[in-house]
This record gives structure tokens, sequence and C-alpha cells, in this order.
């Protein structure tokens, strides 16, 4: 197989799992933030007015013993009240218990049917924000991925095929179970041995 081919299914596959993860909605307790990919470029405007930022939403949704068991990273067209609804209506169920600093437009996910609790966060380090825990790794481990893996990419043009590739990555480094999408403490035990010993089936083209 070419490298081209080989690129072409990569994309392939990611594009045809994000599909997937779009059509579940998270529930639960979510913790919720925003994010901008990328940075200043070479001649360009510097801070969050830069030609070369893309925001996103980033949500990790927790099991009943706290531990995160989803994540979604959400391309929006901005922090704002309308953005962030249409991402609320797509995303969490309804009653979903919403954590997230005090960013205005974050108050929107209540107008979907969520319970909305945010929090101010001003000077607080992320060790003061326990109900943070979670989404402040995901954007921590993102973070230092992208600035050793792509210092130079055009996020605008980008940041979809990134952001589809990029949550697999990220989450085997440091949380596989969110990978995982399960708690695989609630497996019985047949089950995981079916799982380590099943062989995988033929790719048919």
């Amino acid at each position: 197989m070419s490298y081209p081919t080989a690129w072409l299914l990569h994309h392939k596959i990611n594009r045809a799992m994000a599909a997937h993860d779009d059509s579940q909605r998270l529930s639960g307790a979510v913790q919720l933030d925003d994010v901008y990919l990328g940075g200043e470029r070479a001649g360009g405007k510097a801070g969050r007015g830069s030609e070369n930022k893309v925001p996103f939403v980033a949500a990790v949704s927790l099991g009943e013993r706290g531990q995160p068991i989803d994540l979604k990273l959400s391309l929006v067209s901005g922090f704002t009240l309308d953005a962030i609804g249409q991402w609320a209506q797509a995303n969490p169920a309804p009653q979903t218990l919403v954590l997230s600093d005090g960013l205005g437009c974050f108050a929107a996910v209540a107008d979907a049917g969520c319970v909305h609790v945010p929090r101010v966060v001003g000077t607080l380090k992320p060790c003061d924000l326990p109900e943070s825990k979670w989404i402040n790794t995901v954007l921590s481990n993102l973070k230092t991925s992208l600035a050793g893996a792509f210092p130079s990419l055009n996020y605008r043009k980008s940041a979809t095929a990134l952001l589809d590739a990029i949550d697999t990555d990220l989450i085997n480094q440091r949380a596989p179970h969110l990978h995982q999408r399960l708690d695989l403490a609630d497996e019985s035990r047949d089950e995981r041995r079916s799982k380590k010993s099943s062989k995988p089936g033929p790719l048919r083209t």
C-alpha cells in the first residue's frame, strides 16, 4: 500500500469514527470548557483575534464513580449564546448536569434542557477545581500534543481532520478508558476474555 493510500484510509477511518461519536449524546455529569486551536502565524494577528485560531468546545462526561467515560471535541463558530445553544441541542442529553467556568455563553446549555452549574474561576489554579479535573487533564494533553507535533499547522484548514483523529491518540496517553468508551470494571471476566482472544476480521476492499 502506498503512503497516499494509507493516509486516505487514515482520514476516512477517523471521519467514520467521528461521525459515530457525533451521533452519541453525552449524559450524566459533563465537564465543559472553551478552547482555541492554533496560534499566531508570522505576520498575522496576535491573541484570540489570530486568523489561525479556531474555537472549539471540549466536553468530558463522567460515570457514576466520577470516572471519565466519553469525550467530545466540537468545532463552533464562536463562543456566543447562539453557537453554544446549537452545540447543546446536539450533544448533551436533556437533564445532563453541565459543569463549566463562568463564561457567559455557557448559560445557553440551560435552554437545551440541561442543568448548568457554572463556577467563576478567577485566579484559582487547576488543583483548586476538582470539578474540572478531567477536562483540564484532556486540554493539558491536547496542548502538549499539538505544540510538539503541529507547531506550524494551518488550523483554519485542518481543524476538522485534526479533531477527528486527535482524541484517540490524546486519550491513550493518560486515560485509555476514555478511548474505550466503557468502564471495564463493569464487564464480566468472560466478556473481557472474549475481547482479548477474538481476531480481527478481513478488510474488504
